[in-house]
C-alpha cells in the first residue's frame, strides 16, 4: 500500500516563500493539489515519474516550482511569491501511470494534506 506523508506547511507574509515535501514509499508520477476553504479542489503541478515532464496550473506558473528527488521518494513544492490566494491545504498524490496528470481521479493515493497559510 502506497503511503504519502506530506509536510512543510506552514505561515508565511505575502510575498514570501515556502516549500513543501511529499514523500512516497515508492517512485510515481506525483501531483500536487490544493482545497481552500469552501472551494473545491483544484490543481497545482504534476510531475512524471523521472522528473523529466512537468505541468502548472496557469495561477501558480512561474511562481512554483515542482521537482523530485528519485532516491528519497521524495516530491517537492517550492512555492515563491506567495500570495494571500494561495492559502490552503496542499495534497499530493500518485498515480501508477508514469505522467502526471492535471485530473485529480487520475491519481490513485493521497496524502493527508499539509496546510499553507500567507498572511497579507
Amino acid at each position: 500500500q502506497m503511503q504519502l506523508v506530506e509536510s512543510g506547511g506552514g505561515l508565511v507574509q505575502a510575498g514570501g516563500s515556502l516549500r513543501v515535501s511529499c514523500t512516497a514509499s515508492a517512485a510515481y508520477a506525483m501531483g500536487w493539489f490544493r482545497q481552500a476553504s469552501g472551494r473545491d479542489r483544484e490543481f497545482v503541478a504534476a510531475i512524471s515519474r523521472s522528473g523529466s515532464i512537468k505541468y502548472y496550473a496557469d495561477s501558480v506558473k512561474g511562481r512554483f516550482t515542482i521537482s523530485r528527488d528519485n532516491a528519497k521518494n521524495t516530491v517537492y513544492l517550492q512555492m515563491n511569491s506567495l500570495k494571500p490566494e494561495d492559502t490552503a491545504i496542499y495534497y499530493c498524490a500518485a498515480r501508477s501511470s508514469g505522467l502526471g496528470s492535471s485530473s485529480a481521479g487520475e491519481y490513485d493515493y493521497w496524502g493527508q494534506g499539509t496546510q499553507v497559510t500567507v498572511s497579507s
